[in-house]
């Protein structure tokens, strides 16, 4: 499905390409002399963010990081989305996972006619970065709840919540960081000489914009690796102490096993003959067993 809107009084044109078809998108980039390789990245679902530009075509490829809706794998990822300047026209290439891009951009241009091509470009960029939030928020709030619930009882099921949330701000830090150094590329680059203050002002935003969502994302991921720290030492210790238990039970449970052993030999033994034998052996047990208790006790304590 290909969407035209005309913007800045017919001077620019958007449009938006929601294809997975690679034979459709090739053609599309055919008639409007857009390269080969360019296809190949749009269609790349695990494109990292960078930029491209043709100086004989004069055509400014962006591919940038987008949060993607749905979970995979109980965990939120990101999904590049291609932005493509070429002349007047600013062409998008979507899909069904980010597609709500698009969806949005409509919105804001509705209501921001006037905007020029890159005025338009940065918005959206702005408007990328700024979706990023919810889903970070979110996850702090599944964090919490997590770690009420890993209070209360340490269950395989709540430490695998917290290993998915890990996952996840991971994407997240590694997506939003990249973003960043494709906004600093676009400042050391050709293209940004010719934009105009308000298209630099609008520049401007989305790269702060795009700094704080590193520093969030980075401050979320330090405190899901220290939650999951603490939780990994918790387990250790506990684990050490029931290892602790069963040796203690292991050495004392020995004892009787050795005292009666011993009194079972088939040979000449004390108190063979007396009818009180067996009782003596038992009081021998538990005297003994009563003194390495006391004694592993001391040492435990130690």
């Amino acid at each position: 499905m290909i969407t035209k809107i005309p913007f800045n009084n017919g001077k620019y044109d958007w449009i938006n390409i929601n294809i997975e078809n690679p034979t459709e998108l090739k053609k599309f980039y055919e008639e409007y002399e857009i390269d080969d390789e360019v296809v190949a990245y749009s269609l790349d679902r695990n494109e990292r963010a960078h930029l491209e530009y043709d100086l004989a075509t004069n055509t400014f490829v962006l591919f940038f990081n987008v949060p993607n809706n749905e979970k995979i794998d109980d965990h939120y990822e990101t999904i590049p989305m291609t932005f493509l300047i070429k002349g007047s026209q600013f062409i998008t290439v979507t899909n069904a996972k980010n597609q709500y891009v698009a969806d949005k951009m409509k919105r804001y241009l509705d209501h921001n006619d006037e905007k020029t091509i890159f005025e338009f470009l940065f918005s959206s960029l702005f408007m990328i970065t700024d979706s990023y939030f919810p889903f970070v928020e979110q996850m702090d709030a599944d964090r919490k709840t997590i770690n009420d619930k890993l209070k209360e009882k340490t269950t395989k099921q709540n430490l695998l919540s917290l290993s998915d949330l890990e996952t996840g701000i991971v994407y997240f830090v590694s997506a939003s960081k990249q973003n960043l150094v494709l906004l600093e590329q676009i400042k050391t680059h050709i293209i940004y000489r010719t934009l105009d203050a308000s298209e630099k002002e609008q520049f401007e935003d989305a790269v702060i914009e795009a700094k704080q969502l590193v520093e969030m994302t980075q401050l979320s991921s330090q405190i899901l690796q220290q939650l999951s720290g603490t939780y990994n030492n918790i387990l250790n210790n506990n684990l050490n102490d029931t290892i602790k238990i069963l040796t203690v039970l292991s050495i004392l449970l020995t004892i009787p096993t050795i005292i009666t052993g011993f009194f079972g030999m088939n040979m000449p033994l004390p108190l063979e003959h007396n009818p009180f034998g067996w009782v003596t052996t038992i009081a021998i047990s538990v005297v003994v067993w009563f003194v390495l208790s006391y004694v592993l006790r001391r040492l435990l304590r130690r």
